[in-house]
């Protein structure tokens, strides 16, 4: 773990978990988005990949943070494609990280809430719990999409909060976004923790100010000996 900061289990009982980068590889989502996506705009508009490519950076430089930098219908609707479709043409690319099942499986047993809040689209959200049956290993799965806002907003974790009724203070929040991970830490949940590889083929990232890390497996002794 970086940042010289170490995880209280026993002062941990909520665990709030992303899912693209944090449960799932998110090698899918980064090729999607920034190579299949512009590839199958260049291909209907009939314009060259590098136009494509540069009206797709712009497009999402002007939402960047905002629920619509998630949203399947928007994007369907800006582009004028079928980004729900064209998701499910490579399918095959969504996997969950290698850590993931034993991670949850051990904060399951220990008897702590384990709760799903991504910004995923809801289409893009059951297309992954269908094909790696995530929903298994989780109390609770939350689309931000629900609340009509990100877990970049301060209006989004009043929701969870109210909803959930957990304590900020004994809960755990995992994300691979550092400005999410600020967002968290405003709203003040104690613990943080950044995940520093969410992409298999991409290089790994540093955080600023939180503790982080690149595999889960280190975590599961302490969270036994913790059980609730």
């Amino acid at each position: 773990m970086r940042n010289d900061q170490r995880l209280n289990w026993s002062e941990i009982d909520t665990v709030l978990l992303d899912m693209d980068g944090t449960l799932l590889d998110l090698h899918f989502d980064s090729h999607f988005w920034m190579e299949r996506v512009p590839v199958l705009l260049a291909e209907k508009d009939g314009i060259s990949l590098a136009e494509a490519q540069a009206r797709i950076d712009a497009e999402y430089a002007a939402v960047f943070g905002t629920l619509n930098w998630y949203c399947y219908d928007y994007w369907t609707a800006r582009l004028g494609l079928d980004i729900d479709l064209a998701s499910r043409d490579i399918q095959h690319l969504i996997s969950l990280r290698s850590d993931t099942l034993p991670f949850l499986k051990a904060l399951r047993e220990s008897g702590r809430r384990v709760v799903l809040l991504t910004n995923a689209h809801p289409k893009s959200l059951s297309l992954k719990v269908e094909l790696t049956e995530l929903d298994k290993h989780l109390d609770l799965l939350i689309s931000t999409h629900s609340y009509r806002a990100s877990k970049e907003s301060q209006r989004l974790w009043q929701g969870v909060y109210q909803d959930l009724k957990f304590d900020p203070q004994r809960t755990l929040f995992v994300d691979d976004s550092q400005p999410i991970l600020e967002a968290a830490s405003q709203f003040g949940i104690r613990y943080l923790l950044g995940v520093e590889n969410p992409d298999s083929k991409r290089p790994h990232k540093t955080f600023n100010g939180f503790a982080s890390t690149s595999d889960y497996l280190g975590f599961i002794e302490d969270i036994k000996k913790t059980a609730i």
